[in-house]
């Protein structure tokens, strides 16, 4: 391994780690009663559930889908909900309890598998969100043999997850089977401008700085960035296409988004400017800032309750089910 890569290694295991070690501290959070409450589901409203399903060729392109009990309507909405991991790790088995959520409510619920990035691949940011593009067709289709037809979808994830599913909803969507009609998500990293990448360092004007921007976002992009690119158009033109920001327009879906104000491992600033330019298109969002919280958005429990009831007000609004 060359001593630029090794770097670049070295953050990712660091991310891992962080990642890792929130995800632990929010596990033993104990939850107030009414998002408790908001969490809760009818068991006896989910159906068959199947897992591992493969829609490509790799180790990691397969999915699980978790249907209705109700099999009698003729169409269904499909929720989309992308794993957590820093894009090096993470399983759709992390998800289980939001997707049997998603399904008690009526929907169709999918989480879905995509290849991590390690040591010894080449897999990025940008492999992974073509994977995701590749799979939703082949959902569609499996849940339409199941007997039940999707009219509409949704996505929705968290941190990498995050990431992945606003590429799908912003990048994607004139090409999704089914109109894609909202997005919600947590902690994604959204745009990769080095000046707000300020929890790695990577605003400051040295040496180090800029060869670690330009080494990880490389990484990320799936393509060789050197420092002289960053700050021309070549560097812009080179990550566009893991810029969820990049891709919003007048015709952006509405949005739900929810960023911890002290996040370590993806920059809070990005998701100033991501609401920014939400707004600038009058694109229809709510941005809900854990003013106490960093990744696992963990300190703020009136915003956790927040998020919670906007997605419902999201899912009843743009994804009703009949």
């Amino acid at each position: 391994m060359k001593k630029g890569e090794k770097k670049v290694s070295i953050l990712l295991c660091i991310l891992i780690f962080v990642v890792a070690f929130v995800g632990g501290i929010l596990s033993k959070q104990i939850q107030p009663k009414e998002l408790r409450e908001l969490n809760k589901y009818d068991e006896s409203k989910i159906g068959d559930i199947h897992k591992d399903i493969a829609y490509g060729d790799g180790e990691a392109n397969k999915f699980d889908l978790y249907l209705p009990k109700d099999n009698t309507k003729e169409n269904y909405g499909l929720v989309v909900y992308l794993h957590a991991g820093g894009f090096t790790t993470g399983d759709k088995q992390d998800d289980v309890e939001m997707l049997k959520w998603l399904c008690a409510k009526g929907y169709v619920a999918v989480g879905i598998n995509y290849t991590l990035r390690t040591d010894e691949n080449d897999k990025s940011v940008y492999t992974q969100s073509m994977e995701i593009k590749s799979a939703i067709p082949v959902v569609i289709e499996e849940a339409k043999k199941l007997g039940y037809n999707i009219d509409k979808m949704a996505m929705s994830g968290g941190s990498a997850g995050g990431c992945l599913a606003l590429l799908y909803a912003y990048r994607d969507k004139d090409e999704a089977p089914v109109p894609v009609k909202m997005v919600f998500e947590g902690v994604g990293p959204s745009s990769f401008y080095p000046s707000d990448w300020t929890n790695y360092g990577f605003d400051k004007d040295t040496d180090e700085a800029r060869k670690g921007a330009a080494g990880l976002f490389g990484v990320m992009a799936g393509k060789e960035i050197t420092v002289d690119m960053l700050g021309t158009e070549a560097y812009d033109e080179a990550v566009k296409d893991i810029s969820a920001l990049a891709f919003v327009d007048e015709n952006t879906v509405p949005t739900l988004l929810a960023y911890g104000k002290y996040d370590t491992v993806q920059p809070y600033l990005g998701s100033v400017r991501l609401d920014k330019k939400l707004t600038e298109y009058n694109v229809p969002h709510d941005y809900i800032v854990f003013e106490h919280s960093g990744h696992g958005l963990q300190n703020d429990n009136k915003q956790s309750i927040e998020y919670m009831k906007k997605i419902i007000e999201y899912l009843d609004k743009y994804m009703s089910v009949k």
